[in-house]
């Protein structure tokens, strides 16, 4: 019975991500235009010297500097298909410390197609005691408020299924959708999630041309752990080609 409900959560979770994609999507667009496409990733040298990867035309720097340097492990889009065309929201980088395959040896010598599809391997990552950073550039304009009543949606379906949502989590989620309500996410606009490795909250920052950057901390455990399972929630994960290109970097970083 548990299997059975967690797989019923996973589709209905997926499910209902993608229709919330197509409901804001298509409100904010009047012409329903949009380009059919896949992701792309090409290499190539910043001005500074530093080797980027281009994921559908944006630029995701190959290894950032927190409070160490993370390396670009995964990366993707969120999208949605509309009358067989793909409509792009989002196109993600996961940064992971290189220390994070010390805690992933029990999957040693697992190919990258059966990992993207084993969510226990996606626990074992999401939790992982390593620093983590998410950037997330926006392809497709929406307001804040959209942005953030997905990932409340979400969030509070996880934290639900685990009968974890209570009046902490809940004010934690307010808190969230308020620092989105005001922002409007333009095309190359940047969100960003940083989880440090000794500790329970978030750093989630917005940036925007025109715009003062604009952050806020994130205190509540349960919902900075949902939060991370929303990007690296294996089969149930927002983003299915961030998921495989997760899996297919880590089961090479492993197989050395």
């Amino acid at each position: 019975m548990l299997a059975k409900s967690c797989a019923n959560f996973k589709r209905s979770s997926l499910l209902r991500v993608r229709a919330d994609i197509f409901h804001f999507l298509s409100a904010s667009s009047s012409s329903g235009s949009a380009t059919a496409s896949l992701p792309r990733e090409k290499a190539c040298e910043s001005p500074m010297g530093s080797e980027m990867v281009m994921v559908d035309e944006f630029p995701f720097p190959s290894q950032i500097t927190t409070t160490k340097p993370l390396s670009l492990m995964g990366h993707g889009l969120t999208d949605v298909e509309i009358h067989f065309l793909q409509i792009k929201f989002t196109a993600i980088g996961v940064y992971l410390d290189p220390e994070i395959v010390g805690h992933l040896n029990q999957w040693k010598g697992k190919p990258g197609n059966v990992l993207a599809e084993d969510d226990d391997f996606f626990e074992a990552v999401a939790s992982a005691p390593v620093e983590k950073f998410f950037r997330i550039v926006v392809i497709k304009e929406i307001k804040g408020s959209q942005y953030g009543g997905l990932l409340e949606s979400s969030v509070r379906d996880r934290l639900a299924a685990e009968d974890l949502y209570e009046e902490e989590e809940e004010a934690a989620l307010e808190k969230v959708v308020e620092f989105f309500q005001s922002k409007y996410c333009k095309t190359k606009s940047v969100i960003t999630f940083h989880f440090p490795a000794t500790s329970n909250t978030a750093e989630i920052a917005f940036s925007t041309e025109g715009k003062e950057d604009s952050k806020m901390v994130l205190e509540n455990g349960n919902v900075t752990k949902m939060i991370k399972k929303w990007y690296l929630g294996g089969t149930s994960g927002v983003s299915p080609t961030t998921i495989t290109s997760l899996a297919n970097t880590l089961s090479e970083k492993l197989s050395k």
